[in-house]
Protein backbone atom coordinates (compact mmCIF):
# COMPACT_ATOMS: atom_id res chain seq x y z
CA UNK A 1 0.00 0.00 0.00
CA UNK A 2 1.25 3.44 -0.68
CA UNK A 3 1.50 6.28 1.68
CA UNK A 4 -1.86 7.90 1.67
CA UNK A 5 -1.77 12.21 1.49
CA UNK A 6 -4.47 14.25 3.21
CA UNK A 7 -6.83 15.79 1.02
CA UNK A 8 -6.56 19.90 0.64
CA UNK A 9 -9.16 21.49 2.06
CA UNK A 10 -10.97 24.71 0.48
CA UNK A 11 -9.61 27.50 -0.04
CA UNK A 12 -6.06 26.40 0.41
CA UNK A 13 -3.29 27.55 -1.68
CA UNK A 14 -0.79 25.47 -3.97
CA UNK A 15 1.90 27.36 -3.08
CA UNK A 16 5.04 25.24 -2.24
CA UNK A 17 2.90 21.94 -2.84
CA UNK A 18 3.92 19.87 -5.20
CA UNK A 19 3.70 21.13 -8.97
CA UNK A 20 0.99 20.74 -10.56
CA UNK A 21 -1.14 19.99 -7.85
CA UNK A 22 -5.08 21.64 -7.75
CA UNK A 23 -6.72 23.24 -5.61
CA UNK A 24 -9.16 21.56 -3.01
CA UNK A 25 -7.89 18.66 -4.27
CA UNK A 26 -8.94 15.00 -3.04
CA UNK A 27 -5.81 12.24 -3.94
CA UNK A 28 -7.59 8.38 -4.97
CA UNK A 29 -5.05 5.83 -5.23
CA UNK A 30 -5.09 3.42 -7.80
CA UNK A 31 -3.77 -0.17 -7.12
CA UNK A 32 -1.88 -2.30 -9.87
CA UNK A 33 -4.95 -4.25 -11.44
CA UNK A 34 -5.64 -7.44 -9.87
CA UNK A 35 -6.63 -10.90 -12.22
CA UNK A 36 -10.38 -11.38 -11.91
CA UNK A 37 -11.85 -14.67 -10.55
CA UNK A 38 -12.08 -17.16 -13.06
CA UNK A 39 -15.92 -18.13 -12.86
CA UNK A 40 -18.62 -16.43 -14.31
CA UNK A 41 -18.98 -12.76 -13.83
CA UNK A 42 -22.50 -12.05 -11.48
CA UNK A 43 -24.64 -9.94 -12.72
CA UNK A 44 -25.36 -6.31 -11.22
CA UNK A 45 -28.48 -5.95 -9.46
CA UNK A 46 -31.70 -4.53 -11.03
CA UNK A 47 -32.29 -1.26 -10.00
CA UNK A 48 -35.85 0.81 -11.37
CA UNK A 49 -36.19 2.53 -14.14
CA UNK A 50 -36.93 5.91 -12.34
CA UNK A 51 -34.01 5.75 -10.70
CA UNK A 52 -31.94 5.31 -13.39
CA UNK A 53 -32.81 8.16 -15.74
CA UNK A 54 -32.32 10.75 -12.79
CA UNK A 55 -28.70 12.17 -13.57
CA UNK A 56 -26.63 12.17 -9.90
CA UNK A 57 -26.09 15.87 -9.47
CA UNK A 58 -22.70 14.79 -7.40
CA UNK A 59 -21.50 13.01 -10.13
CA UNK A 60 -22.27 15.50 -12.57
CA UNK A 61 -20.29 18.23 -10.75
CA UNK A 62 -17.22 15.73 -10.19
CA UNK A 63 -17.55 15.36 -13.94
CA UNK A 64 -17.40 18.90 -14.83
CA UNK A 65 -14.71 19.94 -12.35
CA UNK A 66 -12.43 17.50 -13.79
CA UNK A 67 -13.21 18.71 -17.22
CA UNK A 68 -12.41 22.41 -16.02
CA UNK A 69 -9.23 21.05 -13.34
CA UNK A 70 -7.97 17.83 -15.32
CA UNK A 71 -6.75 15.35 -12.30
CA UNK A 72 -3.38 15.16 -11.24
CA UNK A 73 -1.71 11.29 -11.64
CA UNK A 74 1.98 10.08 -10.93
CA UNK A 75 3.25 6.99 -9.79
CA UNK A 76 4.40 6.31 -6.38
CA UNK A 77 6.03 2.83 -5.25
CA UNK A 78 4.94 0.98 -8.21
CA UNK A 79 1.61 2.91 -7.25
CA UNK A 80 -0.43 5.07 -9.44
CA UNK A 81 -2.44 8.43 -7.73
CA UNK A 82 -5.07 10.20 -8.98
CA UNK A 83 -5.54 13.62 -7.50
CA UNK A 84 -8.90 15.28 -8.53
CA UNK A 85 -10.41 18.13 -7.47
CA UNK A 86 -12.83 18.33 -4.68
CA UNK A 87 -16.74 18.69 -5.17
CA UNK A 88 -17.26 19.83 -1.60
CA UNK A 89 -19.42 23.23 -1.30
CA UNK A 90 -17.21 25.49 0.18
CA UNK A 91 -18.69 27.72 3.14
CA UNK A 92 -18.66 31.68 3.95
CA UNK A 93 -15.41 30.61 6.27
CA UNK A 94 -13.74 28.86 3.28
CA UNK A 95 -13.53 32.16 1.33
CA UNK A 96 -12.23 34.36 4.23
CA UNK A 97 -10.13 31.57 4.67
CA UNK A 98 -9.05 31.81 1.21
CA UNK A 99 -8.66 35.27 0.96
CA UNK A 100 -6.28 35.29 4.11
CA UNK A 101 -4.18 32.71 2.22
CA UNK A 102 -4.18 34.37 -0.35
CA UNK A 103 -2.66 37.36 0.91
CA UNK A 104 -0.08 35.66 3.78
CA UNK A 105 1.06 33.78 0.48
CA UNK A 106 1.66 37.49 -1.50
CA UNK A 107 3.13 38.52 1.70
CA UNK A 108 5.43 35.11 1.73
CA UNK A 109 7.14 35.27 -1.81
CA UNK A 110 6.99 38.85 -1.84
CA UNK A 111 5.01 39.34 -4.44
CA UNK A 112 5.32 43.21 -6.08
CA UNK A 113 2.12 45.32 -5.92
CA UNK A 114 2.42 46.93 -9.11
CA UNK A 115 3.55 46.24 -12.27
CA UNK A 116 4.60 42.36 -14.22
CA UNK A 117 5.24 40.10 -11.63
CA UNK A 118 5.21 36.17 -12.20
CA UNK A 119 4.42 35.70 -8.34
CA UNK A 120 1.48 37.54 -8.28
CA UNK A 121 0.06 36.37 -11.43
CA UNK A 122 0.57 32.71 -10.67
CA UNK A 123 -1.19 33.34 -7.23
CA UNK A 124 -4.14 35.06 -7.93
CA UNK A 125 -4.63 32.57 -11.26
CA UNK A 126 -4.52 29.47 -8.44
CA UNK A 127 -7.34 31.99 -6.44
CA UNK A 128 -9.80 32.25 -9.52
CA UNK A 129 -9.61 28.54 -10.06
CA UNK A 130 -10.17 28.18 -6.61
CA UNK A 131 -13.10 30.64 -6.98
CA UNK A 132 -14.75 29.13 -10.89
CA UNK A 133 -14.13 25.80 -8.33
CA UNK A 134 -16.92 26.78 -6.06
CA UNK A 135 -18.88 28.96 -7.91
CA UNK A 136 -19.66 25.41 -10.10
CA UNK A 137 -19.76 23.21 -7.41
CA UNK A 138 -23.46 25.63 -6.91
CA UNK A 139 -24.10 26.25 -10.52
CA UNK A 140 -22.21 24.29 -13.54
CA UNK A 141 -22.82 26.87 -16.23
CA UNK A 142 -21.85 30.15 -14.05
CA UNK A 143 -18.53 28.08 -13.88
CA UNK A 144 -18.09 27.09 -17.37
CA UNK A 145 -18.78 30.73 -18.40
CA UNK A 146 -16.05 31.74 -15.69
CA UNK A 147 -13.83 28.94 -17.48
CA UNK A 148 -14.49 31.11 -20.53
CA UNK A 149 -13.25 34.01 -18.85
CA UNK A 150 -10.32 32.44 -17.44
CA UNK A 151 -8.99 30.87 -20.72
CA UNK A 152 -9.92 34.35 -22.86
CA UNK A 153 -8.06 36.32 -19.85
CA UNK A 154 -4.82 33.44 -20.33
CA UNK A 155 -4.98 33.86 -24.25
CA UNK A 156 -4.73 38.02 -24.18
CA UNK A 157 -1.48 37.62 -21.47
CA UNK A 158 -0.15 35.21 -23.37
CA UNK A 159 -0.61 37.95 -26.54
CA UNK A 160 0.66 40.66 -24.55
CA UNK A 161 3.44 38.44 -23.49
CA UNK A 162 4.36 37.30 -27.19
CA UNK A 163 4.11 40.93 -28.37
CA UNK A 164 6.06 42.04 -25.26
CA UNK A 165 9.04 39.19 -26.09
CA UNK A 166 9.01 40.25 -29.94
CA UNK A 167 9.24 43.69 -29.13
CA UNK A 168 12.18 43.52 -26.48
CA UNK A 169 14.10 41.34 -29.55
CA UNK A 170 13.23 43.90 -31.90
CA UNK A 171 15.05 46.77 -29.37
CA UNK A 172 17.82 44.44 -28.97
CA UNK A 173 18.36 44.05 -32.76
CA UNK A 174 17.62 47.97 -33.27
CA UNK A 175 20.61 48.31 -30.35
CA UNK A 176 22.89 46.02 -31.95
CA UNK A 177 22.59 47.80 -35.45
CA UNK A 178 22.93 50.95 -33.47
CA UNK A 179 26.10 49.81 -31.90
CA UNK A 180 27.14 48.73 -34.87
CA UNK A 181 26.31 52.03 -36.98
CA UNK A 182 28.17 54.12 -34.14
CA UNK A 183 31.15 51.94 -34.56
CA UNK A 184 31.26 52.63 -38.17
CA UNK A 185 30.00 56.18 -37.75
CA UNK A 186 33.36 56.49 -35.32
CA UNK A 187 35.41 55.13 -38.13
CA UNK A 188 34.31 56.96 -40.98
CA UNK A 189 34.85 60.37 -38.73
CA UNK A 190 38.51 59.43 -37.87
CA UNK A 191 38.82 58.73 -41.53
CA UNK A 192 37.62 62.26 -42.24
CA UNK A 193 39.69 63.70 -39.61
CA UNK A 194 42.76 62.20 -41.03
CA UNK A 195 41.86 63.37 -44.61
CA UNK A 196 41.06 66.78 -43.42
CA UNK A 197 44.16 66.68 -41.49
CA UNK A 198 45.94 65.87 -45.11
CA UNK A 199 44.29 68.70 -46.93
CA UNK A 200 45.05 70.88 -44.64
CA UNK A 201 48.25 70.41 -44.52
CA UNK A 202 48.78 69.99 -48.09
CA UNK A 203 46.30 73.85 -48.46
CA UNK A 204 48.73 75.06 -46.18
CA UNK A 205 51.90 73.94 -48.16
CA UNK A 206 49.93 75.64 -51.65
CA UNK A 207 49.86 78.75 -49.27
CA UNK A 208 53.55 78.73 -48.62
CA UNK A 209 54.08 78.14 -51.99
CA UNK A 210 52.07 81.07 -53.64
CA UNK A 211 53.57 83.40 -50.84
CA UNK A 212 56.92 82.34 -52.19
CA UNK A 213 56.24 83.13 -56.14
CA UNK A 214 54.50 85.99 -55.08
CA UNK A 215 57.22 87.29 -53.15
CA UNK A 216 59.64 86.28 -56.11
CA UNK A 217 57.40 87.61 -58.41
CA UNK A 218 57.22 91.02 -56.57
CA UNK A 219 61.11 90.98 -56.43
CA UNK A 220 61.78 89.81 -60.18
CA UNK A 221 58.97 93.11 -60.44
CA UNK A 222 60.71 95.46 -58.36
CA UNK A 223 64.21 94.71 -60.65
CA UNK A 224 62.22 95.00 -63.70
CA UNK A 225 61.17 98.57 -63.11
CA UNK A 226 63.91 99.81 -61.50
CA UNK A 227 65.89 98.64 -64.07
CA UNK A 228 63.19 100.05 -66.63
CA UNK A 229 63.35 103.12 -65.39
CA UNK A 230 66.86 103.31 -65.40
CA UNK A 231 67.08 103.19 -69.07
CA UNK A 232 63.98 105.47 -69.69
CA UNK A 233 66.15 107.56 -67.87
CA UNK A 234 69.25 106.63 -69.87
CA UNK A 235 67.20 107.11 -72.91
CA UNK A 236 65.61 110.94 -71.86
CA UNK A 237 69.92 111.89 -71.34
CA UNK A 238 70.94 110.69 -74.51
CA UNK A 239 67.95 112.27 -76.30
CA UNK A 240 68.60 115.54 -74.43
CA UNK A 241 71.90 115.45 -75.10
CA UNK A 242 71.23 114.36 -79.09
CA UNK A 243 68.34 117.62 -79.05
CA UNK A 244 71.61 119.91 -77.74
CA UNK A 245 74.07 118.55 -80.51
CA UNK A 246 71.55 119.00 -83.02
CA UNK A 247 70.80 122.67 -82.05
CA UNK A 248 74.67 123.12 -82.04
CA UNK A 249 75.05 121.90 -85.21
CA UNK A 250 71.81 123.72 -86.96
CA UNK A 251 72.63 126.80 -85.01
CA UNK A 252 76.28 127.93 -86.67
CA UNK A 253 75.15 127.35 -90.44
CA UNK A 254 72.36 129.73 -90.14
Amino acid sequence: MGKEIPSLRIGSLRIGSLEGQRLGARPLKVSPQQPGPSGPVPQPPKTKLAASCVPDPTKQAEEILNAILPPREWVEDTQLWIQQVSSTPSTRMDVVHLQEQLDLKLQQRQARETGICPVRRELYSQCFDELIREVTINCAERGLLLLRVRDEIRMTIAAYQTLYESSVAFGMRKALQAEQGKSDMERKITELETEKRDLERQVNEQKAKCEATEKRETERRQVEEKKHNEEIQFLKRTNQQLKAQLEGIIAPKK
